[in-house]
């Protein structure tokens, strides 16, 4: 299969075949120049109508951390207390106010099709998350192992980072370089034959 893909094999291996949901990390820092450099590439990747609705809140100072581990599973809270940084993935829900600069070829889109909170948010998460699977790609391209997370209290979350209720998290995402032990054993995956159907 690996001549069928135009990605060198180092490529696919990296983001891929050799690529794990990281549990420890080592006390190498992670700059923000590293996490630049994976927005911009990651922020290339298509979302409907250009949407771009994630935002990504970087939780580096020890307080900040605190606040973050208060509000999550108790599972998930060693691990992000010692990884070098946790970023908060978060949709915006006023994403819209940005769709005559990112999609301008549609300038009524802002008020025609996305006027409504409800719709902003059905929208805006489904391609936040979209964006938030292209971050983790990034992160993994930077030579750096990811470990996302649901396992926290939303509400929680949203009120203590995002107070006036214009976002909401979808995901917490520990980031670094792995330490010992950092994976588990892969767990199986479907087949194309189970998960590809031809009509």
């Amino acid at each position: 299969m690996d001549t069928v893909l135009a990605l060198e094999v180092s490529a696919q291996n990296l983001l891929f075949r050799e690529a794990h949901t990281a549990n420890t990390f080592t006390d190498e820092p992670v700059s923000d120049e590293q996490i630049e450099a994976v927005y911009d590439l990651v922020k290339l990747a298509p979302t409907a109508f250009n949407q771009s609705p994630l935002r990504i809140t970087l939780v580096r100072s020890p307080e900040a951390r605190e606040r973050l581990v208060g509000h999550l599973a108790e599972g998930n809270r060693a691990k992000t207390r010692t990884a070098p940084l946790t970023a908060i993935l978060s949709v915006d829900l006023d994403f819209h106010e940005r769709l005559p600069e990112l999609f301008p070829v549609m300038p009524g889109l802002k008020d025609s099709v996305f006027a409504e909170v409800e719709t902003r948010e059905q929208a805006g998460t489904l391609n936040a998350a979209l964006q938030a699977g292209y971050f983790i790609l990034g992160v993994r391209a930077a030579g750096l192992a990811a470990g996302p997370m649901t396992g926290y209290d939303a509400d929680g979350v949203n009120k203590e980072f995002f107070g006036d209720g214009k976002q909401k998290a979808i995901m917490v995402v520990n980031i670094g370089r792995p330490g010992p032990d950092a994976y588990r054993p892969r767990g199986p995956r479907l087949s194309a034959r189970d998960a590809v159907t031809t009509l």
